[in-house]
């Protein structure tokens, strides 16, 4: 009787010892599976690259169009019909042949071929390739350097690999479900399987019925994924039931989301994690070279010491004042940054940049480049409590009002007395000079809504609700990723290439930095509160100041209310003797309005005629009814 739980024990725990050359095998045929299944689909689904198809080449290559011409030309080639067909042809005949039993090296040059034209197509195959093609050109490639290697070290190298891969890749996924609320909660797993593209009404229904199991069920997924590599831990005690769970999850996936090709690619490299967690001692093993392991940690300690190194050089890039900036201190202790080109013996308004949630002041550099060089009006840029050069004293639930009184304490400090002002606002800066105009009364001569924020837009706007739900998921999923020292491998976003190039590198600095994003996260709380506080049926307060609202195109075209609520910002101006312009900027976007050089210029000089209008209107006079392209 003592018999049958050692028996129940060392079927359930323990290593899956498999030999070099059997881990080999199972890895290549799984990954030939995924790759036969995958061109046979696309063969029998040949409308999809045919003109008007949803891979046409005429109209995917135009992705491509920054590339180097002699890559485009080779894509070029890959990208016609006769050769994507010739290519999944024989990608049907190696898979096929690599099902056979079998350990010669022409296996290895199968595999090549496989994991090589797998990524060649890949750009022909843009929308409908997935991550299962992935993982399959990478086991495919390394399976098949392991089989044309003549020495064993190479090969265990090479084995290993795949299995950090695997491991890295669990790790990720579920390090990254975990930031999620949702699987947090554990209510993930029914709002996945509700979706029409992975769902499954079935399942969805069972989790509605059984919320506690479904929600032991999406833990017990989170915990296979972020302890993934304790198979290795006691000798691959626990490789088993790790190896065996991963594999049966994967099923599952295929058969509920409809992921077949998932459950062959990502099990492909279950055998070499089964080769490499089993302890030396075991026969099947014997010889292994596990020197890539301590060389894949000098490479991991010393990416940890470059990334660390990149966040500290980004931080105090982010933090540095461009030459002559100042300071001060408003009356809730945050200290501003800001810039100023200020004469004293001037007496027109002041114009003031305020930016909007998640930016800095160097997002306006178009438009204050713009002003210089065609005007001499002075102008202030500076960034909010937290963002680039300025700190945030904290210590306190912050709200908007508190970024409300560091303008008015900004502009009351910095600004001459007897000057007027006129702020610029973009997005949530629009709705920060809003009010901020309310304080500083007949001082402020104008404000220039840059498409604006509206307190009651997570009301009325459906798009700006559904939008709301998810940045705050999207900011928490950024500042952890920076705590941990990621920063180092962000890619410079397209936006910051458009800046002016002498802004670029403080630019990305910033958006790298956790300081920023910590600080919109605490404005987004705020906004968020207080947005969704606006009764929508209330009238915006009228403000005793000219406006100009300009509109981004394609804010209003997707979102018609956008447009309602920003002539309802332009209606609160308008009185006697006030100026109320308002326009939508053809072909902008919320971004582009700022950091395109064209359309930032364009914004540039409606600022510039707006300054002029205002600056030669007397009191008595009326404002002129819109002009041709503007809008009511």
């Amino acid at each position: 009787m003592t018999s049958l739980p050692r028996k129940v024990s060392s079927a359930l725990f323990g290593p899956v010892p498999l030999s070099r050359d059997r881990a080999l095998g199972m890895s290549e045929r799984l990954t030939a599976a995924t790759s036969l299944t995958a061109s046979l689909e696309y063969l029998t689904r040949s409308r999809d690259i045919r003109p008007g198809g949803l891979n046409d080449w005429t109209i995917g290559r135009e992705v491509h169009f920054k590339s180097h011409p002699f890559t485009r030309a080779v894509l070029d080639i890959f990208g016609r019909d006769h050769t994507t067909f010739a290519l999944h042809v024989a990608r049907v005949a190696a898979s096929a042949g690599l099902l056979l039993p079998g350990r010669s090296r022409w296996r290895g040059a199968a595999n090549v071929f496989l994991g090589m034209s797998n990524a060649a197509l890949y750009p022909r195959h843009r929308y409908g390739t997935d991550g299962s093609d992935q993982v399959a050109t990478l086991v495919q490639t390394t399976a098949g350097l392991a089989r044309l290697a003549r020495s064993p070290e190479v090969k265990d190298a090479l084995m290993w690999y795949i299995a950090l891969q695997s491991n890295l890749s669990y790790l990720v996924s579920g390090w990254v479900k975990l930031i999620g609320r949702s699987w947090r909660e554990g209510s993930a797993l029914g709002g996945v399987m509700r979706t029409r593209t992975y769902g499954h009404k079935g399942f969805w229904t069972l989790t509605q019925r059984y919320p506690t199991a479904a929600r032991y069920l999406a833990h017990g997924v989170l915990a296979l994924e972020c302890l993934f590599p304790v198979a290795y831990l006691r000798g691959g005690l626990l490789a088993r039931p790790i190896i065996g769970s991963a594999a049966t999850f994967h099923v599952a996936n295929g058969f509920l989301m409809g992921l077949g090709r998932f459950v062959t690619s990502f099990i492909a490299m279950h055998p070499m994690v089964a080769y490499t967690s089993a302890p030396k001692r075991a026969p099947q093993v014997a010889g292994r070279d596990d020197r890539a392991v301590l060389g894949t940690a000098l490479a991991a300690g010393l990416a940890v010491a470059g990334l660390a190194g990149t966040a500290v050089a980004r931080r105090a890039r982010a933090t540095e004042g461009w030459p002559g900036s100042r300071t001060i201190t408003t009356r809730h202790g945050n200290r501003l940054s800001y810039d100023l080109r200020l004469r004293p013996d001037r007496r027109t308004p002041v114009v003031v940049f305020v930016n909007a949630l998640l930016s800095t002041a160097e997002h306006f550099g178009w438009i204050t480049e713009k002003l210089v060089e065609d005007s001499d009006h002075d102008l202030i840029t500076y960034n909010r409590a937290g963002y680039a050069a300025s700190d945030y004293r904290g210590g306190r639930e912050f709200t908007l009002q508190e970024s409300v009184d560091d303008l008015v304490d900004l502009i009351e400090g910095a600004v001459p007395e007897g000057r007027d002002v006129v702020i610029v606002g973009h997005s949530l800066g629009g709705e920060l000079a809003r009010r901020a105009a309310g304080v500083l009364g007949d001082r402020v001569r104008g404000i220039v809504y840059l498409d604006s924020s509206h307190p009651g837009e997570l009301a009325r706007s459906k798009q700006q609700d559904e939008a709301a739900k998810r940045l705050k998921g999207g900011i928490d999923m950024f500042v952890t990723s920076l705590k941990l020292g990621l920063g180092g491998l962000l890619v410079r976003p397209e936006w910051v290439n458009n800046l002016p190039a002498s802004y670029r590198s403080r630019a990305f600095a910033q958006y790298a930095d956790r300081r920023m994003w910590e600080a919109g996260l605490r404005e987004w709380a705020a906004t968020e509160r207080d947005f969704r506080s606006f009764d929508p049926g209330c009238a915006l307060p009228p403000v005793d100041a000219h406006a100009l609202v300009l509109s981004a195109q394609h804010t209003v075209d997707r979102d018609p209310e956008q447009l309602l609520m920003h002539k309802e910002l332009a209606d609160a101006h308008r009185g006697r003797g006030k100026v109320v312009r308002t326009a939508v900027v053809e072909g902008a976007d919320h971004d582009s309005l700022l950091t395109s050089a064209r359309l930032a210029t364009e914004v540039g000089e409606h600022i510039l005629g707006f300054l002029d209008e205002i600056g030669t209107e007397d009191a008595s006079a009326v404002a002129e009814p819109a002009t041709a392209g503007e809008v009511r």
